[in-house]
């Protein structure tokens, strides 16, 4: 339990970024593996996940440095998939 009234503030603070955080990561897991089917990459889907890893990313959800690795990697994904 907080002692002071600021950080039971924080404590409160904290318990709603980090839920609608894990959210985020959920939806970008989902799309990540939606895109990613056995059926090869869908590029609309693609650009679906590419966005939202972008707002993720602004937000501070997750680095901006991992956004970037993921694009990269579903970029990879894609271009294998079209050959």
């Amino acid at each position: 339990m907080a002692n002071t009234k600021s950080a039971a503030k924080r404590a409160r603070q904290t318990a709603r970024r980090s839920l609608r955080n894990r959210s985020t990561l959920t939806r970008l897991r989902n799309l990540n593996k939606k895109t990613r089917s056995s059926k090869g990459v869908d590029r609309a889907q693609a650009q679906v996940l590419i966005s939202a890893i972008d707002k993720a990313a602004k937000r501070g959800v997750i680095h901006r440095n991992a956004a970037n690795r993921r694009k990269a990697r579903l970029a990879r994904a894609l271009a294998a998939a079209t050959r």
